[in-house]
């Protein structure tokens, strides 16, 4: 009898285990459900083109002979300091910054663009209202700490929570700033190829250009500014796709007569620039190739290799071996024919506020 009892207690312990655990199992599915729901609902799904804002007052002229400066930094959303590591490059945070960190970074960076006193700023990975970067609104911080630009900005990467790793990104409100001390006459988001599909494009980046129109003084003829921030954790596919359509943005623009300045994170090296100086680093990210052939003599396309452009962030900088470092040549710029450049320059930072270096380029408006 006792025996009984015993195997009817042992079934019911076991009854009421399965039930528990298959409780559990529903209760996550739910809820995984129901975040692939919410985010689903709430995916940013920008149109192919879409009109931008311009804010802030330019005064300066686009005209003939005229030099201009133009500066592109990907600001690494003010949280890629010679502090961090990030966990998609190999290294293991997330959370890179305190906000107390955050702030330094930017005051460094706004500080540092204030001496260069670039006439055209492009800038990439700038977040409005991220987690990542402790909902500081650095569009905000650059437009309203440096005078006499106008600025534009564009979307590309927008979600109201990135459920991974652990801790997990949450939200980003994150994409490229353009500023000018030249009056621009429109703005337009265009969107590039997303390689990712259902449910991962839910919380991936968006790319896209942003493009911007200055009327240059006696002609017919537009400066044409091209912000970009190409893709960077693709299969490649990706990258061969957007630059395709960079490309046939630019001859539609060169056919016209315009003058083409496009720049920023192509996170690819153009085939022009010696990569032996970097040597590739087994198990690290690898840039693309952009061969600059496929742009025929209508552009130049310009990269500085005397200083890298961007480390790999599978350690600190600060305090760590440089020589262990994955190093890129990776920003830069494409212009056109009509442009004389005079100059271009990595400018050694010490990635102290970011992981990329800004780069440094004077053009002429010649004809």
């Amino acid at each position: 009898m006792n025996g009984e009892k015993t195997k009817k207690r042992k079934r019911s312990f076991w009854g009421r285990l399965l039930k528990a655990i298959l409780s559990i199992v529903l209760t996550v599915v739910i809820l995984a459900a129901s975040l692939v729901g919410v985010l689903t609902a709430t995916e940013f799904r920008p149109d192919a083109v879409e009109s931008v804002g311009i804010s802030g007052n330019a005064s300066a002229a686009a005209e003939n002979g005229a030099t201009i400066s133009v500066l592109t930094w990907n600001i690494g959303y003010g949280a890629l300091g010679d502090n961090a590591d990030f966990f998609m490059d190999g290294g293991k945070s997330v959370n890179t910054a305190d906000r107390e960190r955050i702030e330094r970074n930017l005051n460094g960076m706004i500080e540092r663009v204030e001496e260069i006193d670039p006439d055209i700023i492009f800038m990439q990975e700038t977040d409005r209202n991220s987690a990542r970067s402790k909902f500081v609104d650095e569009a905000a911080r650059f437009c309203g700490e440096l005078s006499g630009y106008e600025s534009a900005f564009a979307n590309n990467f927008k979600t109201v929570f990135v459920p991974y790793p652990l801790p997990p990104i949450g939200k980003v409100d994150g994409g490229i700033l353009t500023l000018s001390k030249y009056d621009m006459s429109s703005a337009e988001r265009v969107s590039l190829p997303c390689p990712f599909s259902w449910p991962v494009s839910t919380v991936n980046l968006k790319r896209c250009l942003l493009v911007s129109r200055v009327l240059v003084s006696g002609t017919d003829k537009e400066l044409v500014l091209v912000n970009l921030h190409l893709e960077a954790y693709d299969d490649g596919d990706g990258k061969i796709e957007q630059t395709k359509q960079l490309r046939a943005l630019l001859d539609e623009e060169a056919a016209k007569g315009n003058y083409v300045i496009a720049g920023g994170d192509f996170n690819q090296t153009f085939s022009s620039v010696d990569t032996g100086l970097y040597p590739a680093q087994e198990g690290k990210w690898q840039a693309g190739i952009i061969n600059t052939e496929d742009f025929g003599s209508d552009f130049s396309m310009l990269m500085d290799p005397s200083t890298p452009t961007c480390r790999s962030l599978d350690q600190p900088y600060a305090g760590a071996d440089k020589g262990s470092f994955q190093y890129y040549v990776i920003d830069g710029f494409i212009v056109s024919s009509n442009l004389r450049v005079e100059s271009i320059e990595t400018l050694d930072e010490g990635f102290l506020c970011a992981d990329h270096n800004p780069v440094l380029m004077s053009v002429v408006i010649d004809g």
